[in-house]
């Protein structure tokens, strides 16, 4: 009997002209959007080369001896695109090219975003298209699923016979669910095979099982709003006053929660941008060469003059008068800057932490963060990015920036003569493994979603009057 139910559920989608909408999205949307994103990637790596070789032919050492503003990049750790990029854009767009190493710490590249009137009307991937479009299109699916039934008379036709409710319920979620994911799969897989002709590394041990994930939540996700839909339509009577409020439903869980969340985020814990902790640690520089400046000069007018009245003090002297000085600079800066770096970054933290907490109360969210992270374009490879830059930075600070002297009088005295600056590391890679234990709550948070809104759903009506 179900089975018929659910035949019978999947030839009125399939002649309904919404299955239409949804096949011409299904065959446009998702192959053109792999398609495109595959060759703004080839593009992006090809721009990444560049960046390398160019940075490979600058100057690979530093002299000890010479000046060097606290302001050089000596370095840099430049941002590798990631192939997965092609089905979530995520935080690529947003992150510096690349990370420069400066005395004064960390600077940040232009971000890959480039200024276009196309970025005004967002980013279009396969991330969008899943979370947007087809969670739309699955309330559309299911927003008439009960209620139509019961405005047009034929529900209470249909149970009075002896047909078990939960068999009716289950045939109108089954045979809606089917007829969406069958072309939504169809055309994921021609897109797939378009990426293939194209030269994308579908095979690779590590980008087959994310696509494979990718696939997967992406199910549950449609499966989340088919879901919200049935509520809907077994709450309402009428099949216009249901499609208005999963219509408004849809709003409120896609396109607003999200932001929502983030924004609280920012009135409850502010915090200052990097910019600002950047040029705090530049004036604080300043001022400990200013009295250092005025240390040395205040030596050489108290020094004993020659027989021609003249005060010439070598700078043997003044850098043995100064050098105690100049330690305890280095010392005080260092310590000032590590508190710097410290604070901002628990506030950046606690209020992202805050802002995500926040935005988790609507699927979508978790469905993004998901998703991204397993295309690495999300939060881990940014913390990874990130982490990497500190760990080079303390690499250069131990053998360059530390040896520098900022004064010329006391410079030419060391001892250091030419360092060799090191290379970048290479940016590590989340196993699989890894970020889904790091997305497991997003995971749990999508099928508590599914699951305790079909079971409201059914308890519904199951207690309906019909």
């Amino acid at each position: 009997m179900l089975l018929t139910l659910i035949r019978k559920e999947m030839m009125h989608h399939i002649l309904s002209v919404r299955f239409v909408a949804l096949l011409v999205m299904c065959l446009l949307l998702v192959p053109l959007t792999l398609s495109t994103n595959y060759r703004n990637y080839r593009q992006n790596l090809v721009d990444y080369q560049e960046a390398v070789k160019l940075a490979n032919i600058e100057e690979t050492t530093v002299n000890l001896k010479l000046p060097l503003e606290p302001e050089l990049e000596v370095s840099k750790l430049i941002l590798k695109p990631t192939p997965l990029s092609v089905f979530a854009n995520g935080l690529t767009d947003t992150l510096p090219s690349y990370l420069g190493m400066t005395r004064n710490g960390i600077t940040q590249g232009a971000p890959g975003l480039v200024s276009s009137l196309s970025n005004l009307l967002g980013h279009l991937d396969f991330l969008f298209v899943v979370g947007t479009v087809f969670s739309l299109l699955a309330l559309l699916f299911t927003f008439d699923a009960v209620a139509g039934e019961r405005e047009a008379g034929t529900l209470r036709i249909t149970l009075a016979n002896s047909l078990p409710r939960d068999l009716f319920l289950w045939s109108k979620l089954i045979g809606g669910y089917v007829v969406f994911v069958v072309p939504f799969l169809t055309s994921l897989l021609f897109g797939l095979l378009i990426l293939v002709w194209q030269g994308f590394p579908l095979g690779e041990p590590e980008i087959f099982p994310r696509v494979l994930g990718l696939t997967l939540i992406s199910l549950l996700y449609i499966g989340v709003f088919f879901a919200i839909g049935t509520v809907i339509s077994t709450y309402l009577d009428n099949s216009k006053t249901a499609l208005i409020v999963a219509f408004t439903v849809w709003v409120f869980a896609v396109l607003i929660t999200p932001r929502v969340g983030f924004l609280a985020a920012k009135l409850v814990a502010p915090t200052r941008t990097s910019q600002s902790v950047y040029m705090e640690k530049t004036a604080m520089r300043d001022d400990f060469n200013a009295v250092v400046d005025k240390e040395m000069w205040k030596f050489v007018n108290e020094s004993p003059p020659d027989e021609d009245g003249a005060r010439i003090v070598s700078g043997e002297k003044i850098y043995e008068h100064v050098k105690p000085l100049e330690e305890e600079y280095r010392s005080k800066f260092q310590d000032y800057a590590d508190k710097l770096d410290r604070d901002y970054k628990r506030e950046t933290e606690r209020q992202e932490q805050l802002g995500e907490t926040l935005s988790r109360i609507t699927p979508t969210s978790s469905f993004i963060y998901l998703a991204t992270n397993l295309t690495q374009t999300g939060k881990g490879t940014r913390s990874t990015y990130f982490q990497t830059g500190d760990r080079y930075y303390d690499m250069l600070h131990t053998d360059i920036f530390s040896k520098i002297i900022d004064h010329v009088t006391t410079r030419v005295f060391t001892s250091e003569d030419t360092v060799k600056i090191t290379q970048p590391p290479p940016l590590e890679t989340i196993t699989l493994g890894e970020t889904l234990r790091q997305s497991m709550i997003d995971v749990l948070l999508l099928c508590f979603f599914a699951v305790v809104l079909t079971t409201v759903a059914f308890l519904k009506f199951f207690r309906s009057d019909i």
